[in-house]
């Protein structure tokens, strides 16, 4: 079993265990405020994948859409806080990630972001900011700030592309084309800032060759790191109305099949791609299928069993 963890690669860069403090700034989505739809993408919670983030709520009262919001540090810094008590009865390290999970982390006034980004970065126990955005909200201000940010600390970006299948793009609501994904890409190396992509296995009408396409895709694509995750079907999401109607569409994949796509998927990635994740598991309160992801760590235990059974290494295929 080789292949190329976030947790090594961490290890590696600061001596220790590194922690991620998932954060929710109070922004929306351009697939939610009716720039491009008003119902997001099928998948989407209404949390926007930041159920368990730390919500910092003045950003979420203040209408930033219209008005520059300038958050008082102490309220960003309270917040996470609160995402370190989370971890307090777990963690052994000492240094931290600040992760920007919810919905679309660059979608408002560059005023805001800064006012909400600067404080953390400041922190000594920070050791870089890792944003979740889209590809088409990376305006020119944006990607200045960021370039501003990485020339202190690391900032990672991470861009939820899911397929570079146009069709199911479209079925999914995603709301761009894949040349935006390209450009946004070329925009953040040009500032040498990473990018992390998002994949889902399992997504409705993809069979195995479809979900290997797109990580050979992701090989040639400049990135530095991919989050592999699988289809969770949750309440109140236009996929779960989809899955009621359609289940000859929206199969959920067994646990062997997500495992076995993703030891191909492994073989197939460059090995210079961190594997940011393995899998995902949705929230329990609102999770309607697949019911085995809920069990976590008899999943991954399932991974890394399978991964030693096979031998795995990471980008075997590629030099076959």
């Amino acid at each position: 079993m080789n292949y190329n963890s976030l947790n090594a690669y961490l290890r590696n860069q600061y001596g220790e265990k590194v922690y991620k403090l998932a954060l929710n700034g109070g922004m929306t989505c351009p697939n939610r405020d009716g720039t491009l739809d008003t119902r997001g993408c099928i998948f989407c919670s209404l949390g926007g994948s930041g159920e368990f983030a730390e919500s910092i709520t003045i950003g979420q009262m203040s209408g930033y859409a219209e008005t520059t919001v300038r958050l008082a540090e102490e309220d960003v810094i309270r917040r996470l806080e609160a995402a370190k008590q989370r971890l307090s009865g777990k963690k052994t390290g000492t240094q931290y990630i600040a992760y920007f999970q919810a919905y679309t982390n660059t979608y408002a006034p560059v005023e805001y972001l800064r006012s909400l980004f600067l404080p953390i970065l400041g922190r000594e126990d920070i050791v870089g900011i890792s944003i979740g955005t889209r590809p088409d909200c990376l305006p020119e201000d944006v990607l200045e700030l960021l370039d501003e940010m990485n020339r202190v600390k690391p900032v990672w970006v991470e861009l939820g592309l899911q397929t570079i299948h146009e069709d199911t793009a479209k079925l999914i609501r995603r709301g761009y084309e894949l040349p935006c994904f390209d450009h946004a890409v070329t925009e953040l190396r040009k500032r040498h800032i990473d990018v992390i992509v998002h994949l889902i296995f399992g997504l409705p009408g993809e069979g195995k060759a479809d979900m290997i396409e797109s990580v050979h895709y992701v090989n040639q694509s400049q990135v530095q790191g991919v989050k592999f995750q699988l289809l969770h079907i949750l309440q109140e999401t236009d996929l779960a109305d989809l899955y009621a109607q359609q289940k000859e569409l929206v199969r959920p994949l067994t646990m062997e099949e997500y495992i076995d796509i993703l030891c191909d998927a492994v073989e197939n990635l460059s090995p210079d791609i961190v594997i940011h994740r393995m899998t995902g598991d949705g929230p329990k309160k609102l999770l309607i299928a697949p019911m085995w992801s809920a069990d976590k760590k008899r999943v991954l235990n399932a991974i890394r069993q399978e991964f030693v059974h096979r031998d795995i290494c990471q980008g075997r295929a590629l030099s076959v």
